[in-house]
């Protein structure tokens, strides 16, 4: 039994403040807090009466350091689970510093007036957090997330060496909308490409490299390569790596849209006046979209999000596919959310649960496939995500 302060009130952390609340026996008491108030008094409203979860709200600036301090102070939690935007990273992890506080995300530090996301603004933070004797699991969504606790299993119980990794991330939904992005636009369109091959990083222009692949449960989608954060981690964690690529999948309509977005500026970060005012195009762009959050009740179809790994065992070449599928309906059914939302949600409020009892607890900052995966991958099929294996996949070439 705990309590954990969730920072953020958006899709992702609508479906994890829902599992925690049916996880009352690991989470006894939950604060929600957001900029926005009214959001988290909404759910706790919603959700009152339906578990033996407490619920407390808070208004928190995420980006003030001292609000943040004076919130986790007041209520004095076992862990915070940061689920603000990827911006608010630093700020959170100070404020978890001061108040010697466990610490888990689902997304990487991003600069905001800068598309680069990597690890090393929140890796600088190792020594500090080990000498205040509190633990930073970052990355625990499913990808980041879920894709590392699978290579971190695969090596422990399929392979001595895995030498390649593709992650695919296929999402086989239609909202019916012409455009709109399925997760925060503000992180969705940044994406540019790379992969890591031979140690070192292979750059690729966005949508550069395009594969077909037949998704179990979806069936044949066009997958482009992108950089994405696990990369990073996992090419320091898996010994014998010698190539991992992202792939995920866009319709061409999603493409056309975004190509004209870009041609025309609205994907720009850089500031620009407007009737006297300072504006981000793509933050103007994020409020005229659709939110994320919305698209529960309009999504049909699935997700099929897994990793493909080649290496050896036993001297002999092997290969093995762990991988999830997730219905967007079923979800929406369970917490109101889709499947993107919910994918990310469920393994935030696991990661939080392993730290919070103590299973995942050890001081400093650790990505997720530095713990012992198998009391995630029970987990996984307990709340929502159950995995499936195949020992003979199509590889991508």
């Amino acid at each position: 039994m705990g309590k954990a302060l969730i920072i953020g009130c958006g899709g992702v952390a609508s479906v994890a403040i829902h599992k925690c609340c049916q996880n009352s026996e690991a989470f006894e008491e939950i604060c929600i807090a957001s900029r926005t108030k009214s959001k988290c008094d909404a759910l706790k409203e919603k959700l009152e009466g339906t578990t033996k979860t407490k619920i407390q709200t808070a208004q928190v600036d995420a980006n003030n350091v001292d609000e943040l301090i004076a919130l986790i102070e007041k209520f004095n939690p076992d862990v915070v689970l940061n689920l603000a935007l990827p911006y608010q990273d630093l700020t959170i992890m100070d404020a978890c510093l001061a108040t010697k506080t466990h610490y888990i995300d689902t997304a990487n530090y991003e600069p905001e007036d800068t598309a680069k996301f990597e690890y090393k603004w929140q890796w600088a933070y190792r020594e500090k957090f080990k000498e205040a004797g509190i633990t930073a699991l970052l990355g625990s969504g499913f990808d980041p997330g879920v894709t590392g606790v699978f290579s971190a299993y695969a090596l422990k119980h399929e392979f001595d060496e895995i030498n390649y990794i593709d992650i695919l991330d296929c999402n086989g939904g239609d909202h019916g909308y012409p455009f709109a992005t399925n997760f925060n636009p503000e992180i969705n369109i940044r994406a540019n490409g790379s992969y890591w091959e031979d140690g070192h990083w292979v750059e690729t222009k966005p949508m550069e490299i395009k594969r077909e692949y037949d998704f179990d449960g979806v069936g044949m989608k066009d997958m482009y390569l992108l950089h994405h954060e696990e990369i990073e981690s996992l090419a320091l964690n898996m010994p014998g790596i010698k190539r991992i690529r992202f792939f995920m999948t866009f319709g061409q309509s999603y493409l056309t849209h975004l190509k004209c977005l870009e041609n025309v500026g609205m994907t720009s970060i850089e500031p620009i006046m407007y009737e006297g005012k300072e504006i981000v195009p793509l933050q103007f762009l994020k409020a005229v979209l659709p939110d994320p959050a919305s698209l529960g009740p309009r999504t049909v179809g699935k997700t099929n999000i897994g990793c493909i790994f080649q290496g050896k065992k036993d001297g002999k070449e092997k290969k093995y596919y762990l991988y999830n599928i997730c219905d967007h309906q079923e979800c929406y059914k369970e917490v109101g959310s889709q499947a993107i939302s919910y994918t990310t949600g469920v393994p935030a409020m696991i990661g939080a649960m392993l730290v919070m009892n103590g299973t995942w607890q050890k001081p400093g900052v650790y990505n997720i496939e530095e713990f012992d995966p198998d009391p995630f991958m029970d987990a996984l099929n307990k709340w929502g995500l159950p995995w499936k294996e195949s020992w003979d996949p199509a590889l991508v070439d």
